[in-house]
């Protein structure tokens, strides 16, 4: 992300906390439907899905970042995101709000030891609207391209 300009992003839930993605790698937004199994993929890779003619990974995002596995609901859905020329889907509990930021207010995330850096694009506060109004909260950005989804499906194929 870039500083300096207004960039939208999508925000997201995923166990208990607060995600968002720029926009521009945003394809659509699909309700859940449980995806075809593939061998030998990592936990995280669900399966796959088509759409429109494209076979995609779906990936259980919370798996991906090392937590326990969503719990599927009525308001579960992937989103579906254009990573270097590829596709996939990323499953998550609930999409929140889309919200404009400015780019100069997001921060880096502080350094600490994790397993593999770089997920985190950075952290903003942002205004986000729900069921009581509007809040103001800390929106994780994430980094789609780091979380190497589409490497570890072309290595399984």
């Amino acid at each position: 992300m870039t500083a300096n300009s207004e960039r939208k992003i999508v925000t997201f839930s995923l166990s208990g906390r607060m995600f968002g993605i720029d926009m521009g790698s945003l394809i659509e937004i699909r309700e859940w439907e449980e995806p075809t199994p593939l061998p030998r993929v990592p936990g995280y890779i669900r399966g796959v899905a088509n759409l429109r003619g494209t076979v995609i990974p779906i990936v259980g995002l919370a798996e991906r970042l090392g937590w326990q596995p969503s719990q599927l609901h009525a308001r579960s859905c992937v989103l579906v995101v254009s990573l270097g020329g590829k596709q996939a889907g990323f499953l998550v509990d609930e999409v929140n709000d889309i919200v404009a930021i400015d780019g100069s207010s997001i921060q880096s995330a502080p350094e600490v030891e994790i397993a593999e850096p770089g997920e985190v694009a950075g952290l903003v506060a942002a205004t986000l609207r729900g069921d009581q109004g509007e809040r103001t909260t800390m929106v994780t950005l994430l980094d789609l391209d780091a979380l190497g989804v589409t490497r570890q499906l072309d290595a399984a194929a």
